[in-house]
Formats: structure tokens, sequence, C-alpha cells
């Protein structure tokens, strides 16, 4: 079938819609997408408490589904999506965050499940969340599928030299524009900001007495230059997040705990209900941050909540946090906030008017999946498909698509392992679910 088939055979008023949409263009010419999504191991997707990548996979998951699409979501945990789901390790591993055997393992375990899907149902493309992924991409190449993958993390000095030795055969797709800029001469195929459902983020225009830290308790988050901000504006502080590392733990106890008062209150680590809460209630959160952050999830999340965003200037904070509208960004990191006078406009935010207080709802649906999927997030990882599918290397067509089949149901879960069942060969299933056997 000829791309343009597709729009041919749409009626009047899609073609009308077509026309006007470079997305919904894109999306006939490609037609329906069988994607394999690979979430790290450490966190349920959704997660339960931290866990940005996962909470960022779970969306997508369920918005590309909503698209028409067929997902298969790789990972650990439970099913929590639309998608049809395949854990790869018998629970979640957050105790061995940062630790290289479960990023390799993983790896081996994606590697023997998108080969059995593949032989089974056919993919199209695998989209990669996690660091040792992509290299499994000459593995993917061989069965004729591409390969695109959303790099979380920073462009340091160890991971650029990675991303680099990839080469064009994995697609990178950037968080944000500075983390692009800073690394130029990678593969970007596109740069996609995260995005988050902003209805389900609760909307409070009266706030109470606090401002508020939301992050992993490490260095470069700042946690330390909160606290004195919050100080020198005589707010007090609440600090929540991931605490349970020995290096975090470390700086927690030398950096952050000697500066506390009996105003600040340190809760500790947050679930999805907690989380929530304390975003809609605080008068302003306070984001420090000491590096080149790659995007920040907290801070959609805290606009999301009508909350303002105190930040540093540094890595995407300028594209995230309209600077006098939706938070305020500041360039020297002795005092994020200084002083009630100047920080009563934003870290005062029940005392704003409501036009102030929508400006910041309107801050993050930017970033918002809304109910017509016409969301950042969404949209761009669906026309970087259709492009990358466009390339002829990806859309076949082939097999059975029929999204009524029973092997295709919602967040419908497979197996336990990665190694398929040396009962039956994958190719004799006739359009089964690959069954895959518990290691």
């Amino acid at each position: 079938m000829r791309s343009m088939d597709f729009v041919n055979q749409a009626s009047s008023v899609e073609v009308a819609r077509i026309k006007g949409d470079p997305l919904a263009a894109d999306m006939y010419r490609v037609g329906r997408l069988r994607i394999v999504l690979v979430a790290p191991p450490y966190f349920d997707v959704p997660p339960s408490g931290y866990g940005g990548v996962e909470a960022v996979v779970a969306d997508l998951a369920d918005a590309l589904i909503a698209r028409g699409h067929q997902v298969t979501l790789l990972g650990a945990g439970r099913a929590g999506t639309a998608a049809r789901f395949v854990p790869l390790w018998d629970r979640t591993l957050p105790d061995r965050l940062g630790q290289p055997y479960p990023e390799v393992m993983n790896a081996l375990k994606v590697r023997r499940a998108v080969a059995c899907i593949a032989a089974a149902d056919g993919i199209d493309i695998v989209h990669d969340h996690t660091f040792a992924g992509p290299l499994n991409e000459p593995a993917y190449r061989g069965l004729g599928i591409t390969t695109v993958v959303t790099v979380h993390g920073p462009i340091d000095d160890d991971l650029h030299p990675y991303y680099r030795e990839l080469g064009d055969d994995v697609g990178l797709i950037a968080i944000s524009d500075r983390q692009r800029e800073l690394a130029p001469d990678l593969n970007w195929v596109g740069r996609v900001h995260n995005a988050l459902r902003v209805q389900d983020w609760p909307f409070r225009a009266d706030k109470q007495d606090y401002a508020l830290f939301l992050g992993r308790f490490a260095p470069y988050k700042g946690a330390h230059l909160a606290v004195r901000a919050a100080h020198e504006a005589g707010i007090p502080l609440v600090l929540a997040g991931k605490c349970d590392e020995p290096a975090e733990k470390a700086y927690f106890e030398q950096e952050v705990h000697p500066l506390l008062t009996d105003s600040d209150h340190f809760f500790g680590p947050a679930d999805a209900v907690s989380k929530r809460k304390l975003l809609a209630g605080a008068r302003c959160l306070l984001f420090p941050v000491l590096w080149e952050e790659p995007f920040g999830m907290v801070m959609i999340e805290a606009m999301a909540c009508g909350t303002p965003v105190v930040a540093l200037r540094g890595g995407a904070v300028p594209e995230v946090v309209i600077d006098g509208v939706t938070g305020l960004i500041r360039d020297q990191p002795a005092a994020p906030v200084t002083g009630r006078d100047r920080a009563g406009g934003v870290a005062g935010p029940g005392r704003l008017p409501a036009p102030c207080r929508r400006q910041l709802r309107c801050g993050a649906v930017r970033f918002g999946i809304r109910a017509d999927l016409s969301a950042t997030g969404t949209r761009g990882n669906s026309s970087i498909r259709a492009r990358v599918a466009g390339r002829g290397r990806l859309v076949r067509l082939r097999g059975n698509t029929d999204p009524n089949r029973p092997d295709r149901g919602p967040g419908r879960q497979l197996g336990g392992g990665t190694h398929c069942r040396p009962a039956r060969q994958a190719g004799s299933l006739n359009g089964e679910a690959p069954r895959l056997a518990s290691e």
C-alpha cells in the first residue's frame, strides 16, 4: 500500500484534520506501529514513589495505546499501564540502583525478550529508556528492528563518548534543548520534553506556610542550598525525597542535617499520594540545582499543582520555568530566594491573584498529556517514530494487528523471565503472544 493510500481511505473530516496536523499526517503515512518500550528494572511502572523515568514511560505507554499503537512494555514489578507487560525480573531492584550488574543483566534479558516477541508478533521499533539497552542495537538490526533511545541522564565526560560510539544506528531522543546543545555531535533524532497528565495532579490555590524541597539527596540537587534560602526568606521548609543509599545518607548527615532548625521538617521518602499533597500545599518549590539538569520532572509537577518554582539557572530550568510568571530563576547559588519582599510574589502564591495562579497551571499544561493526546511528549515521540519509520527500514505492516485478539488485551502480563520455551519454536506460535519461561 502506498503511503498516501492511508489518507485517501480516510473520511473527509479526517482528511481535513490531517491537512492541518503534521503529526496526524505522519500517523496515516506510517500506520499502526508495534512498539516495545524498555524500562529500567528498579521501580514499578508507574512508580509508587521515586522513579521519574518510570513515570514518564508509564504515561507514554498509555498515550501510545490510546493513539492506536500496539505497545509491549518490558520492565520489572507489577503491570500498571494499558500496555501488554512482560516482567523480566521477579521483583524490582531499588536497592541496586546505580550498580552495573542490573543494567547489564537487564539488557541481556531485554534482548532475549525482544527476539521472542519479534518472532511471534513482529516489532517495528524498540524505544529504550535504559542505559545499557542501546548496546543491543546490532541484534535488533539483524531482526530488521529500528532502535531509538531516550537519554534521561546528563551527557557528561563519561557518557558523551558512550553515546558517540553508538554511531548513527541508534537514534537518540533528548529531553531538553540544553541536553542536546551540550553534545551537538551525537545522533539526535529529536527533542521531546517530559510530560505528565495534568489532571492527575491536584491544583490548590490556598497554600500552607512552607517551602518544599523534593528530590534526591545528592550534592548536585542542592538540598543544603534550599535550607539556607528558606532560612534567609524566613519560610519554614519541608524536605522530602530519596535518602537511602550510603552516599545520600552521608551527604544528608554532613551537609544538610547540621543546618536544620525547629522550623524545618524532614519528611523523608514521599510516595505518590504524599508527593501530590506536599506539592499542592507548598508556597513554592525550591529547585537549587548545581548541575546540568537534563529536565526536572518535579518542576512541572509543582506547576500542575499551582505551586511556583524558585530555581537556580542550570540545565533545562529556563526551558521549563517562565521567569517571573511560573517561578523565579536565580543565577547565584548563594540564595535562590532573597527575603520576603522578593519571595512574596512567588513564595506566597496563596496571595496571588487568580490570573497568576492560572498561569502556573497553564505553564504545566505546556508539558501535559491532555485528553486529546496532543501533548508535547506524546506528539513529539509519535512524530519522531513516524519520521524514523518513513526512512524505509521500519514499517512492514505484516502479521495480524487486530486489537481484539486475546493476546492484545490491555495490561496483559506475559510470563516472568526472558527465555522462550523450547517446546515450540517462536515462529510456530500462530500469532499467540510469546511465552516466556522464568529463570
